[in-house]
Parts: structure tokens; sequence; C-alpha cells
């Protein structure tokens, strides 16, 4: 009798045990996924939020001070280019620091980066249009006022959804189409807004040029994202943290040599010192001003390159023009320029444009979280069957 007792507590333990460890089988399934999914998402949202204010922080006060470079005494086009890209020894040592931070991704890029003459080649050519981007948003930036420099700007968005059909597979909905064209008509709105005094004195030719500079800025800015996209999609084939880096350092590092030998060529570098003596701002001021726009820049670089890495090309190309409309509304605060409806109106716009191109990244969100939900509640029942 005690031994039939025995083993039919045997029995109900082993049967316990089995029914608890299928109990935790199906939980692992059911329930660690989603938590650890609703981590995922807020990590993921978290990253999109930092990196935003990145480049709306680092886009507006590099422009505001390249604006104010020019129009307190600085003339060389050449300098203005080479602060664009300078700033990229700021990132070298993250790393030395990464290294010490466990991160699979890090490690695998690291075990099977590509070969060196391919990485070569794609640095190569992402720095000498980065380069060439820049020298043409420098003269489009000296030569025309702030609200039609804002206005050219915005066909950037134009260019980059080509780019981004044809070399990233972008996808068109309604609401990322009604973003587009809320943005395109709020930077629109700026031309009808009366800029500072000197804008009527801007002479055709000078206009001329500016223009079309700026256009071509755009364009290069716009097919930049596009192969930087597509450098990760297909060549990197990872989101790590040091091919981040790796994107912006060695690209701005090419750029950077390319700008400094046109500073040189071009004999601009002799002005340097006069440009200093005759700053309106004094000479503290002016390379305070300096070491900002550099800093403003990289900042910039940081965030949209962290955007496309996460999202994509068109999404990074969308924060951008967002802060375009933001560049008069501070030169008000900053510069005490005047506000106008235009601008609130052009602000308003923005915002629209920008909710609406999020909230379809949310649909995708929620789309994507659906289907995982469903995976797991089908899953989880055969574990626990055939665990029987």
């Amino acid at each position: 009798m005690e031994k039939d007792k025995e083993s039919q507590l045997n029995v109900r333990s082993a049967t316990g045990q089995d029914v608890n460890e299928g109990m935790s089988t199906e939980t692992e399934l059911s329930i660690h996924p989603s938590t650890e999914g609703k981590i995922r998402d807020l990590r993921w949202w978290i990253q999109i939020v930092i990196y935003t204010i990145l480049v709306l922080g680092g886009q507006s006060s590099g422009t505001l001070l390249g604006r104010l470079y020019f129009a307190k005494g600085g003339k060389s086009i050449w300098l203005s280019t080479v602060l664009q890209l300078i700033g990229f020894p700021m990132l070298i040592p993250f790393y030395y620091v990464l290294p010490s931070i466990k991160d699979q991704a890090n490690d695998d890029y690291r075990a099977n980066r590509p070969s060196a003459i391919k990485l070569a080649m794609v640095f190569l050519t992402l720095g000498l249009l980065i380069a060439a981007e820049c020298v043409l948003y420098s003269i489009g930036l000296q030569n025309l006022p702030v609200s039609t420099y804002s206005l050219i700007c915005a066909s950037q968005l134009a260019f980059n959804a080509i780019f981004a059909f044809f070399l990233n597979a972008q996808k068109f909905t309604p609401y990322i189409l009604n973003s587009l064209v809320l943005l395109t008509i709020s930077s629109a709105l700026l031309v009808f807004e009366n800029d500072s005094s000197n804008s009527k004195d801007e002479s055709k030719r000078k206009y001329a040029i500016g223009f079309i500079c700026t256009v071509g800025a755009s364009a290069g800015f716009s097919l930049v994202l596009s192969l930087t996209q597509f450098t990760f999609q297909r060549v990197l084939k990872t989101r790590s943290f040091i091919a981040i880096l790796d994107m912006i350092i060695y690209p701005s590092l090419i750029a950077s040599l390319a700008t400094i030998v046109g500073l040189f060529a071009s004999g601009q570098w002799r002005t340097i010192g006069m440009e200093m003596e005759a700053f309106k701002l004094g000479k503290v001021s002016y390379i305070m001003t300096l070491i900002w726009i550099a800093i403003s820049w990289m900042v910039f670089s940081i965030g949209a390159t962290g955007l496309i890495v996460q999202i994509s090309s068109l999404f990074s190309n969308v924060i951008s023009t967002l802060g375009l409309p933001l560049i008069p509304v501070l030169a008000v605060m900053f510069f005490h320029e005047k506000m106008d409806g235009i601008k609130a109106v052009a602000m308003l716009l923005a915002i629209w444009g920008f909710v609406s191109y999020t909230y379809q990244h949310y649909l995708d969100a929620k789309k994507e979280k659906v289907g995982n939900h469903h995976y797991h509640m089908g899953s989880a029942p055969k574990a626990s069957n055939n665990h029987a």
C-alpha cells in the first residue's frame, strides 16, 4: 500500500511537473515575446525621437549660424563648406568606447565587414557627392534670402521620392503622399513672405546662381540619403552603431579633404585672418561661430543617418524638410525678424505633414504587432500539444 501511494505521488508529481512545464512553455511563447516586443518598440521610438531632435536642432542652428557668418562679414564659400564637414573627429572616441559594450550587432559587423575595396569605393563616392552638395548649399545660402532658400530646399523631397522609388523600393501610401504635399507647400509658402531688407538688392545674376546651386544641392542631398540607405541594405546589411559611425566618419573624411583642397586651391584661406579682424561681432564670436557651425552640422549628420537606418531615407528627408519652416521662426527669435501670417501657416502645415507621415508609421507598427500576436497565439497551443 505504501508503495502504491508512493507511486501515485510520483505520478502526480510528474504530471504536475509536466503541466507546469507546458504552462511555462506556453507562457514563454505567448507572454514573453509580447513583453519583449513592447520594450523593443519603446526603445525604437526613443531612438527616433532622439534622432529627430538631432536633425531639427542641428539643421536649424547650422543654417542660422551659416547665415550669421555671411551676414556679419564672412565671405569664404570654401570655409563655409569645410565647416559643414569637419566635425567628424568628435565621433572617433566612440570607436574606443563601444568595444567595451557587449552588442551582438556590432560584433557581427566587425566579423563580417565587406571587403576593403568595396568599402573604399562606397566611402569615396559618398564623400565626393557630399562635398559637391555642401559647396552648392554654401553658394545658395550666400546668394539667396532665407525664405527663397527654404523654398528651394523643399524640392529635396521630390528628388528623394524619385531616388527612393528606384533605389530603395519606397512604397507610397495616401498618408505619405499627403505628408509630402503638405511639407512642400509649407516651404513653398515662404517665398511669398517678405524677407530681410537686402532681398530687393539681390542682383539677377546672384539670384540665378543661388537658385541653380540650391536646386543642385537639394538633388545631391536626396541622392546621398538614398545611396546611404541602399548601402546599409545591400552592402553593410546591418544597423549596428559601428556601421553608422563608419558611414558618417569615412565619407566626411573624404569630403573634408576634398573641400580643404578647394579652400587652398582657391586662395580663400589667405583671407581668413582679414575676415576675423573685420567680423562685426568680434574675433571671439568669429571663432565660436565657426566651431558651432561644425558641431551643428555633425549633430545633423548623426540624426539623419540614424533615421535612415531605423526607417528610410525619405523619412529622414521629411524630418529635414519639417525643419525648414522652423528656420524663419527661429530667425524671428534670434535676428528679430517680423513674424507674419504666412510663416505661421507654413509652420502649421509642416506639423500637419509630419503628423501624417508619423501616423502612417504608427499604422504599420500596429499592423506588424497584430501579425506577431496572431503568430504567437497560433504557435503556443501547438507547442503545448506536442509537449503533452
